[in-house]
């Protein structure tokens, strides 16, 4: 199977695992012009912008750490664009989660890292 097409299975039960602990899919592989978001939820208050991590086994180690500076910097510039494309007020509070799925199991870190702004 091809890495896109596992990344895009993977995405779509990562979905729905969110769905089955409350979140409201909003978006999925939400596009801009500097970034790609796995996916924006919302659960009760919080607008979630929630990166996907798979990995077949652990094998090689976890996967808790295998989300770069670079990568966070992408995502929080695409959580940036999304609130201004869609006119989200600022005062709408926002978190970062991260889904791991380890072969068939998966895990869910809410408030995974903060905001990184740019300078």
């Amino acid at each position: 199977m091809n890495r896109r097409k596992t990344g895009w299975e993977r995405e779509e039960q990562a979905a729905a695992y969110l769905a089955g602990q409350g979140y409201e899919i909003l978006a999925r592989n939400y596009r801009c012009p500097s970034a790609e978001l796995d996916i924006v939820a919302r659960e009760r208050e919080y607008l979630c912008f929630v990166e996907v991590k798979y990995r077949h086994s652990n094998r090689f180690g976890g996967i808790e750490g295998t989300i770069s500076h670079e990568k966070i910097r992408r995502i929080c510039k695409g959580a940036r664009f999304y609130l201004a494309e869609k006119s989200i007020s600022p005062d709408t509070p926002v978190r970062f989660d991260v889904v791991f799925i380890v072969g068939e199991t998966f895990s869910l870190l809410k408030n995974a890292f903060s905001y990184v702004g740019f300078s």
